[in-house]
């Protein structure tokens, strides 16, 4: 990566997939670069908005992040990389309230995300939000139905990519 990227390497892409899918990547590798790893989850989180179905070869080239996901997680967790806020509660809320364009492959998604960093980050210092889980009634999905809601909607060989991000995840 030559520059810094900022937010307009993804606002002037929105509508062009592919670009836009990658630009959402190079994105989060600066922000991760410039000790942002929370805003670097945020545009993670933005890639998967892309509008692709699966057979593109950006998806070959650069797959799904979720291994990404982790390992921005494990490295940031002590508060050492910057700030990374709590992810499990940012998951939560975003699988949770999730709208727009294909809002339920994108919810599937953040619940995996959701357990991603549950497993990875210690439940006292990155709790779920038991208020919305009380207040709202909140039901999370067990693993082996966000694995088949992706299995059923998700890219092609999401999956594959999300398994080495599950890895140990019981």
């Amino acid at each position: 990566m030559a520059s810094r990227l900022g937010p307009e390497a993804t606002r002037r892409l929105a509508d062009k997939k592919e670009e836009f899918y990658l630009a959402a990547l190079s994105y989060s590798q600066s922000l991760w670069l410039e000790g942002k790893p929370a805003q670097a989850i945020l545009q993670l989180n933005k890639a998967w908005m892309a509008d692709l179905h699966g057979s593109e070869e950006i998806l070959v080239r650069h797959p799904s992040p979720y291994q990404a996901l982790r390992w921005i997680i494990c490295r940031a967790k002590d508060g050492g990389a910057g700030f990374m806020g709590n992810p499990v509660r940012h998951f939560q809320h975003l699988a949770s309230r999730m709208s727009g364009p294909r809002a339920e492959v994108r919810a599937w998604r953040a619940w995996a995300c959701f357990y991603i960093a549950s497993h990875a980050l210690d439940h006292a210092e990155f709790p779920r939000d038991g208020t919305q889980i009380a207040r709202e009634g909140l039901w999370i999905p067990g693993r082996e139905r966000v694995l088949n809601g992706l299995r059923r909607s998700g890219w092609k060989n999401e999956i594959k990519h999300l398994f080495p991000a599950f890895d140990g995840i019981g």
